[in-house]
């Protein structure tokens, strides 16, 4: 139990705040008020360095339940989010079911940073896993990012790009959801405080998808707990 060693607070409380922090779009006010009604006085500013800490543990920890064992068709696409009052990029992937691949920050949309993202998403997962499409939108940043993984020996050489609109509907759709828990931050302060938290918000997606279903048992609500409590006394 090492990684909750000194804290003030115990372990199942830390896991019960960073899991409703990333789960139910709430501030880190409207937090601190919900477990001060429960007789659990924490400063927000505590609850924030859990999240912090405690969010990419959480989905590092948890990678081999829900990255996707087969890979045929992935989508691929950018959302904007704001930190330090400036807009960032948010490239993520899915595969052809919903299910999420890998996510990146970038401060720039070109194809360096379409590049970087496909080269990380690609490594992420075995080679059998990869995928035979990849579906995007018409930003020609991504042609040449996949020409250039291809050359570089880091994609399959028979990789098909392909740009057809209405496939990019699923993630433009799955966006809308992340959106929604990002919206209560009002913007982040630094890209390492974004990464971080975005870790915890998309696990907590992942978890709605159903990608950890067969681990639950059957218990529902419980047994997401008990998942993430688990792996993470193991640390």
């Amino acid at each position: 139990m090492s990684i909750f060693k000194r804290r003030h607070f115990k372990y199942d409380i830390i896991i019960w705040a960073v899991r409703w922090y990333c789960k139910y779009g709430i501030s880190y006010h409207d937090l601190e008020e919900m477990l001060s009604e429960r007789g659990i006085q924490v400063d927000h500013c505590t609850i924030y360095r859990w999240v912090q800490f405690y969010a990419p543990k959480i989905l590092d920890k948890l990678k081999w339940y829900w990255k996707p064992t087969r890979g045929y068709s992935w989508r691929v696409d950018e959302t904007y989010i704001k930190v330090k009052g400036k807009w960032i990029y948010l490239y993520r992937a899915l595969d052809q079911a919903g299910n999420t691949i890998d996510f990146f920050l970038s401060t720039t949309r070109n194809s360096n940073a379409a590049k970087r993202f496909l080269s990380k998403a690609l490594s992420s997962i075995p080679a059998y896993c990869r995928p035979k499409t990849i579906n995007t939108d018409k930003n020609p940043a991504y042609g040449k990012a996949i020409n250039e993984l291809k050359l570089a020996g880091k994609c399959p050489p028979d990789l098909e790009h392909r740009q057809v609109k209405y496939l990019n509907n699923l993630i433009e759709s799955d966006h809308g959801k992340l959106k929604r828990l990002i919206d209560p931050t009002l913007g982040f302060k630094s890209m390492k405080t974004a990464f971080a938290t975005i870790k915890g918000f998309e696990l907590m997606c992942i978890f709605k998808k159903g990608r950890f279903d067969a681990w639950k048992y059957g218990q529902g609500i419980l047994g997401e707990i008990n998942i993430i409590t688990h792996n993470l006394l193991a640390l």
